[in-house]
């Protein structure tokens, strides 16, 4: 992917993202919303990333550069697009929930190879309960009903 190819790719994330917005919101289209966030969230993660490489050329910045600006992206969109929530005194949660999904997943995927199950597969092992339980976690505790 280059810088050419990048501004048509943004534009279709934001059709997405507009698509999403106008989506049913009973329960059904709040998971179906969550999934095409992610897939939203990991295509902007992934320009970042591109983009900072190609400016810097240096993986690890890259890295860390893309990593924060799609945490704060993500928090938005999964925030708007899926809960209806605007609220920015939920980010402390939404990275609170970034933490425990990352602790369960090294957990687990360590758990799994030391099972004899290889890396790869074993985190393709855990895409759908960790998918699973961030849409839980995000519900309940970052953008659910503090009543």
């Amino acid at each position: 992917m280059n810088s050419q190819m990048a501004i048509p790719c943004l534009r279709r994330i934001i059709a997405l993202g507009s698509v999403l917005h106008r989506a049913r919101d009973d329960s059904t289209g709040q998971i179906v919303r969550f999934l095409a966030v992610g897939v939203l969230n990991t295509a902007f993660g992934y320009g970042v990333f591109f983009a900072a490489l190609s400016a810097t050329g240096r993986p690890t910045l890259s890295l860390a550069i893309s990593t924060t600006l799609g945490v704060l992206f993500n928090f938005v969109s999964t925030g708007r697009l899926v809960f209806a929530s605007r609220d920015p005194a939920r980010l402390w949660r939404f990275i609170a929930v970034y933490a425990i999904i990352f602790t369960a997943n090294a957990v687990a995927l360590a758990a799994l190879e030391r099972a004899g199950i290889g890396a790869a597969a074993g985190q393709a092992l855990l895409l759908a309960p960790l998918v699973a339980l961030s849409f839980l976690l995000n519900r309940a505790f970052v953008f659910g009903d503090p009543r």
